[in-house]
């Protein structure tokens, strides 16, 4: 069996979903999206910490992020569905004098950009988070702007409205093949049957390098777990804590209603596609937790409630958006690097522009095309929790 679509993309989480959503907006509702599992924004996007930051050291993720938590902002009326945004700022600890000042011309740019962010010293810093370990702290950095939201609401609120708008999602049918033909894609394979199309949008998330390769297309993109323990309902830290991050280790905290979320990234570990919750890190998690948030010696921890989820890294840690140059109609919207769901706003603006009008030009994503990796032109992100 043959179908065609004007539109084929590959993956129904956050940003999947939010670009077909701005693509039906804009008139173009003959869209298809290929979800591999049975239910939709069952990947990455629920398994997120939904945190959303202003706090970039890349100009482009800087303007990303603008344009995304306004729009966060008016999420319900202007889209539906449920955003839950909570701007209770993000808080980033520095110890390392050195690091320190590297960071003021980091300051300084988010500062130029419009970014309410507010250099603090140890204690000024300290009266946000109590029993905070300041001993060693040079200074910190707080935006009050930036916050956590419900990725699996906004999500659902994309796929909703775009599925009012024409738009179709096929649930247990992944991509198994693609048909390139005169430096384009023909038809799209399932399973079930044979997709022809105008434009296949590579949203996969941390699939979006085997997806690509099922192509022979070469995507820099691969999957590596992160962890999220959840301790048991703590009151004595508030609800309202910023989410705070120690730069000496990326160790980072939030309160989640009651409980506190723990979080903090293994650099050794290999790519891999597992969500099983790696218990032998826990030790190193708590032994930087407990030095910088002592209080949390008092919480218990909830093993039931502690998750697992995927990072889509990319070489830069910048996504990978727009056109591949040797296929014309195949866009990558992928590679977030722990960014997509902050960033799902900006993004399917963006792929509807590139899509619809030949180019992306709200916001210039020339250091995101896939060429930079060829050019050698890499603007890496340095802040990367």
């Amino acid at each position: 069996m043959a179908e065609h679509a004007q539109v084929v993309i590959i993956g129904a989480g956050i940003v999947g979903a939010s670009i077909a959503y701005h693509l039906a907006a804009r008139g173009c509702a003959d869209v298809v999206i290929l979800e591999k599992e049975s239910v939709e924004v069952s990947g990455s996007t629920a398994r997120s910490a939904a945190g959303v930051r202003h706090q970039f050291s890349s100009r482009t993720n800087i303007l990303l992020s603008k344009y995304s938590i306004e729009r966060f902002r008016h999420f319900s009326t202007e889209v539906g569905g449920h955003a839950e945004l909570h701007q209770y700022g993000y808080l980033f600890l520095f110890n390392d004098a050195q690091k320190w000042h590297a960071y003021q011309p980091t300051i300084a740019l988010q500062r130029e950009l419009g970014v309410n962010v507010a250099t603090l010293d140890p204690t000024e810093a300290a009266s946000f988070i109590p029993e905070l370990n300041i001993s060693d702290l040079v200074g910190a950095t707080f935006c009050p702007d930036d916050g956590f939201v419900d990725p699996h609401g906004i999500a659902m609120g994309y796929l909703a409205r775009a599925r009012e708008l024409g738009v179709r999602l096929l649930r247990a049918t992944p991509a198994t093949g693609f048909e390139i033909a005169n430096g384009k894609v023909q038809a799209v394979s399932t399973p079930e049957q044979r997709w022809t199309c105008d434009v296949v949008v590579n949203a996969a998330g941390p699939y979006a390098g085997e997806v690509a390769a099922l192509a022979q297309l070469d995507v820099p993109i691969k999957p590596y777990r992160r962890n999220i323990y959840v301790t048991e309902p703590f009151p004595a830290l508030p609800r309202t804590i910023p989410l705070t991050i120690d730069m000496a280790t990326g160790a980072y905290i939030r309160k989640e209603n009651e409980n506190v979320l723990l979080g903090l990234s293994r650099k050794d570990e290999p790519a891999s596609h597992s969500t099983s919750v790696d218990w032998d890190w826990l030790d190193t998690v708590l032994e930087a937790m407990l030095n910088r948030f002592p209080i949390l010696e008092r919480a218990g921890l909830s093993e039931r409630q502690s998750w697992a989820g995927s990072y889509e890294i990319t070489p830069d840690h910048l996504p990978i958006l727009g056109r591949m140059p040797a296929v014309s109609n195949w866009v990558n919207a992928a590679g977030f690097s722990g960014h997509g769901v902050m960033h799902a706003p900006a993004t399917g603006l963006l792929i509807a522009e590139e899509i619809l009008d030949g180019q992306a030009h709200s916001i210039d994503i020339s250091e995101l095309r896939i060429e930079r990796f060829k050019h050698g032109n890499l603007h890496a992100e340095q802040n990367v929790i």
